[in-house]
């Protein structure tokens, strides 16, 4: 029996209030690196990929009931730290008519801002025996500097024992103290990723770019080994090595009923495909059908019936 593909995801997962339109708010958790993690796991368990999420949580009710719902989601949580003096964040979704979210958020003092102060996480200490690491945008904007620091260590440490570095570049202004240090964090993940996955609207964004072409340029200019630019319903760019570069369609839905977790999901089943011997191109197809399955329900985690059939098979 071969061993498991061991990939790790760094983040924060809050808790969740989503609007019904009516007033009410539904509950529930979620955070991009958690929603990768929940959807690399769905789609990687037949795949022989054990994904383990490394976060801080409190020792209250809702951060146990988040360990709970990610252990029935096959997640592993011994990277996880529990700290007593700290909540986890919590956010709220109002989705418009066309399926587009608006958020607001309430994390100045969550546990996962936490997670590097102390001497040794379980993530560096498992950094060795990770064949994947994942952060994204939101990893890098939560932590202080000098955390943040340690987590790039962290990530030259998989490398160096022969792990894939994966960055997604979710870019959430309102995060960050400016744009200059924004972009200083995601130039120095860029440089240590092996896998880049772009959103192109996060990246004109960040750079203040005046057209998406002009940021397509500069993303398409980066040295990373295998990158990836999502482009809405525009097809998908795909670059690996020296396979030059590839356009994948994205799958056309009506209605879009809410676009949260798009990416993230999207992520999940590329990686999966990825890290278990699919081509780019291939993954890339895997990613937007699910993508395309996510956006047609409400919320960050469709329902595990809801899962293309495809998605959880083993190749």
């Amino acid at each position: 029996m071969q061993d498991p593909v061991r990939v790790a995801l760094f983040g924060e997962c809050m808790i969740e209030l989503q609007g019904d339109g009516s007033g009410l708010m539904r509950q529930s958790f979620g955070g991009d690196t958690l929603n990768m993690a929940i959807y690399l796991a769905r789609c990687g368990r037949a795949r022989g990929i054990a994904v383990s999420y490394a976060s801080a949580l409190g020792v209250d009710r809702f951060s146990d009931a988040m360990l709970a719902a990610w252990a029935a989601e096959g997640i592993g949580c011994e990277l996880v730290r529990r700290l007593p003096d700290r909540l986890p964040g919590l956010y709220t979704i109002q989705v418009d008519a066309r399926g587009e979210r608006q958020f607001s958020y309430w994390r100045e003092n969550s546990a996962a801002r936490a997670y590097f102060d102390a001497v040794q996480t379980p993530l560096e200490a498992a950094a060795a025996q990770l064949q994947a690491l994942v952060v994204s945008g939101i990893s890098l904007a939560i932590l202080a500097p000098a955390a943040r620091q340690r987590l790039f260590e962290t990530m030259r440490r998989v490398r160096s024992h022969g792990g894939r570095v994966v960055f997604d570049n979710n870019y959430r202004p309102q995060l960050w103290p400016g744009v200059p240090p924004a972009r200083a964090a995601h130039a120095e993940a860029l440089a240590l990723a092996d896998i880049a996955l772009l959103t192109l609207d996060d990246e004109q964004l960040l750079h203040g770019d005046a057209t998406a072409e002009a940021a397509l340029q500069r993303a398409l200019a980066l040295e990373c080994a295998e990158l990836v630019v999502k482009r809405g319903r525009a097809p998908t760019l795909v670059r690996n090595g020296s396979e030059g570069l590839h356009e994948v369609p994205t799958l056309g839905v009506d209605p879009v009923i809410d676009t949260t977790a798009a990416g993230d999901s999207f992520a999940g089943a590329y990686l999966a495909a990825r890290l278990t011997g699919a081509t780019a191109p291939e993954a890339v197809a895997a990613g937007n059908r699910l993508a395309a399955t996510v956006i047609q329900h409400r919320g960050a985690i469709i329902p595990g019936g809801a899962m293309p059939a495809t998605a959880t098979r083993a190749p």
